[in-house]
């Protein structure tokens, strides 16, 4: 009999962009193979965390963890053979995008190609057929070149791929990138020369007609150039339609009507370039706010040295109204910090330097705000000494930038959905067109005119607004977060975020402050305060956990100088405790039911009774027992976030209807806070599995967003349909692990993320009735004699409006 395994695709092939990608049915193919194995497929997971392979197996000749084992060997050597690469182009119409990704698909060994019209680039490639710096080499003389990044398995770069200074050559022509505009112009005017000359005057008519020949080239000159790169790869789009349209009116003796259509093309193309260009430069202006130079001090003296050269350990001077050059932590001077650019904050962040250096460099991510900066953030009034702590390519800004660059590829569903109507959508306009010009069969009119209208329907029924409705709206609205100091991961992420309805909170560091304070301290009869208090300091100093740097910071100042004995050998109890030795004693710290697991004896009644006291007062209590002694409890509250009630009013007033809080703190504790701050519903007593298990019920209710740290809280986010990180800046697991990172530690970024990811989904939802209605009217308007100059006017002029309609969203504005 088969039993099910599955593997989940994030960790088999960590390296592909989503679940669509070629190398999953590799992964598929190589397992099917595999002996013992009858058949597998991809599956939604059930927990929310990205699609699952699902393995059916036969026990008997393959064990669970074998089979586990040769997917995770098979994904690897799927990526040791086939390369990823991402790059950075600039905003391009479709068009122009289709004829790029024509050109690659040329390439032998390029198996995938992805290209969009904001200049986001995708490729995948077979290693043993070709390598990047050839595909890079093809694309020379077509795009300006920002990134290039090829992933691996590992996630490094391919060093010859990767090139932040590379430039292609100029691709828009003889007047730069505004060629285009240009040449359409020029269409124009030579188009209403020829109208004129050939209506008002008595000119012979080659002169009419050779100066509408001038307007042809220049209204076609694109189109023909980039058609051309389509026909050799196999492809006929609207670009090649068009061209028939003109060519068929000209052939009809319709040169007038043949120009006004490759003007109106070009133009409405050239316009909608422009337009998707503001957005994308709300994005390169991330790139563009850092600093080229630092003024770094090495061995007593200052020198001032290209960004690009400062390395980990290196110290930086940044002096009032300068820009940071580089993450890292203050060692010397005091300032405050506009790190708007960074995490959207408004106000400036006060900055001093850390106490211990070396302690601060070891851990430099669990530094506090106070001691933390960014590069690309604003010194403003004092001078200021920095310790590098990450290299100009993987600093919080480039970062950032890179994630929004590789989101634009990353296709939302209801791109899927207008890819899949394409699909079939434009064979059937094919059989349509050839329909109509078969009508003189059983119409009483001519080949000519059938013709014509055929072409008519021809324009009418392109799909080009179809297939710039939603990626416009998510550029802009990926673009408009990220100046607010949140990173979306791409359509899917926004899109699904504006329809969910429940969100789920961590509570600690989330909801409240994340810094508990040292409240009460409850020795048992005949253990002085001091005891327990250098035991729980002791043990805890060896963790990081908020709750053990609340001891050992609180359990200090109240025992002052007493000597704090050593402990070692920390080992975490998850979810219930910690455990140490001293002086040969073993140590147990946490709640009361960690130590009906860890045997000796039972926790004494006084000390129940004390427990049941404090947590009835909303307390989180620790139990501290050394060998077969209970020491004592000592209680920590941890306080609301400022932030925290107004913030859960607001996502009330944007829709939210259902708000959880998880905690792993006794229910009573958490139903103190969930009354404070006004949330729903709290759950308390929960094991980071039990949160998991949360989760995903909640998600089976419809959907649930999740809200944490992005570290402790990662299993749980990702179980959620959208997982968001907040205070991600400077936190790598945070930008890797969520769908959306609240670079600011501040709940009141979430509104702006939730209400922007609604705008974004009511702007498609208009897009798509916009393009669909117009094909809609456009189709059936030409086929009873619409003539090509209005349904070309139409047809432009809804595929602008459409573009305008996205970039709306750059203005976007929570409401408060």
């Amino acid at each position: 009999m088969l039993e099910k395994a599955r593997v989940q695709i994030q960790f088999a092939l960590p390296y592909v962009p989503d679940d669509h990608d070629a190398c999953v049915s590799r992964l598929v193919e190589l397992l099917e193979a595999k002996r013992g194995v009858s058949s597998s497929h991809v599956v939604d997971s059930p927990d929310g965390a990205g699609g699952e392979l699902c393995i059916h197996y036969d026990p008997r000749v393959l064990s669970l963890a074998e089979v586990r084992e040769f997917a995770n060997r098979a994904g690897m050597q799927l990526g040791e053979r086939f390369g990823h690469l991402y790059r950075q182009l600039k905003p391009m119409h479709t068009r122009r995008a289709s004829a790029i990704e024509s050109r690659l698909l040329r390439i032998e060994g390029v198996l995938e190609a992805a290209v969009t019209a904001e200049g986001a680039l995708r490729v995948e490639f077979d290693r043993q057929i070709t390598e990047a710096p050839e595909i890079l080499q093809a694309l020379a003389g077509w795009s300006d070149t920002h990134t290039a990044t090829v992933r691996r398995r590992d996630g490094e770069a391919d060093g010859d791929a990767h090139n932040h200074s590379e430039h292609g050559h100029d691709h828009s022509g003889p007047f730069g990138q505004q060629s285009e505009l240009v040449f359409a112009t020029l269409c124009g005017f030579f188009l209403l020369i020829g109208w004129q000359l050939e209506n008002t005057t008595t000119v012979a008519g080659w002169v009419s007609v050779s100066t509408l020949t001038v307007a042809y080239f220049f209204g076609g000159f694109f189109t023909v150039r980039e058609a051309i790169e389509k026909i050799r790869a196999g492809r006929f789009e609207i670009d090649f339609l068009m061209l028939i349209a003109a060519a068929g009116a000209a052939v009809l003796g319709a040169w007038a009507e043949g120009a006004l259509l490759l003007f109106l093309f070009s133009l409405g193309h050239a316009l909608e370039g422009y337009a998707m260009g503001r957005a994308k430069r709300a994005i390169e202006a991330l790139a563009e706010i850092a600093p080229k130079t630092a003024r770094v001090r090495r061995d007593g003296i200052e020198s001032e040295v290209q960004v690009e050269e400062l390395v980990v350990g290196d110290t930086v001077v940044v002096k009032p109204d300068e820009r940071l050059p580089a993450d890292g932590f203050v060692v010397a001077g005091e300032s405050s910090i506009n790190q708007a650019p960074i995490t959207g904050e408004s106000v400036p962040v006060d900055k001093r330097p850390v106490a211990d250096k070396q302690r601060a460099a070891a851990d430099p991510e669990s530094l506090p705000p106070e001691h933390r900066v960014f590069a690309g953030t604003i010194n403003q009034s004092g001078a200021l000494e920095v310790r590098v702590t990450k290299v100009a390519a993987e600093n919080t800004l480039s970062r950032v930038v890179e994630m929004v660059s590789e989101a634009e590829t990353r296709v939302s569903p209801t791109q899927r959905f207008t890819k899949r109507f394409e699909k079939y959508f434009v064979p059937s306009v094919g059989a349509l067109v050839l329909l109509l010009m078969l009508a003189p069969l059983v119409l009483s009119e001519s080949f000519s005119e059938s013709f014509y209208r055929a072409m008519a329907v021809l324009v009418a029924a392109s799909p080009c607004a179809l297939a710039i409705a939603t990626p416009s709206a998510v550029l802009s609205g990926v673009a408009r977060a990220a100046r607010g100091g949140v990173l979306v991961k791409g359509g899917g992420p926004l899109e699904s975020l504006g329809g969910l309805a429940s969100i789920a909170f961590d509570k600690t560091g989330t909801l409240t402050e994340g810094e508990p304070k040292v409240t009460d301290v409850c020795p048992v009869e005949g253990v002085e305060e001091a005891e327990l208090l250098r035991t729980a300091v002791a043990v805890e100093k060896l963790s990081k956990h908020p709750l053990a740097r609340a001891v050992v910071r609180d359990g200090r100042s109240r025992i002052g100088e007493s000597a704090i004995p050593d402990a070692t050998g920390l080992r975490s109890i998850t979810g219930r405790g910690v455990q140490a030795d001293i002086e040969g004693d073993a140590v147990h710290i946490g709640k009361d039911d960690l130590f009906a697991e860890v045997g000796g004896p039972p926790v004494p009644d006084a000390v129940l009774r004390s427990v049941e006291s404090l947590e009835r007062e909303g307390r989180t209590t620790m139990v501290v027992r050394r060998g077969d002694r209970y020491l004592g409890v000592v209680g920590l509250m941890d306080t609301p976030r400022e932030a925290s009630k107004r913030t859960l009013a607001r996502l009330r007033a944007l829709g939210i209807e259902r708000m959880v809080m998880l905690s792993g703190d006794n229910q009573q504790v958490a139903d103190a806070i969930a009354r404070e701050v006004g949330i729903d519903e709290a759950r308390g007593d929960l094991m980071p599995d039990d949160k998991v298990a949360e989760v995903k019920k909640l998600r089976s209710e419809g959907g649930v967003a999740m809200v944490g740290d992005g570290v402790n809280d990662a299993p749980a986010m990702a179980s959620a349909s959208v997982g968001i990180a907040m205070g991600a800046a400077g936190s790598d697991v945070a930008l890797e692990t969520a769908d959306v990172a609240l670079m600011a530690d501040n709940l009141d970024h979430l509104p702006l993320a939730i209400g922007l990811s609604r705008a974004t989904r009511k702007i498609i939802r208009q897009n798509l009735w916009m393009s669909l209605g117009m094909v809609a009217f456009l189709v059936p308007a030409t086929v009873v004699g619409l003539n090509i100059g209005p349904a070309v006017a139409l047809h432009e002029g809804s595929t602008l409006v459409v573009v305008v309609n996205a970039l709306r969203l750059l203005a976007y504005q929570p409401k408060s």
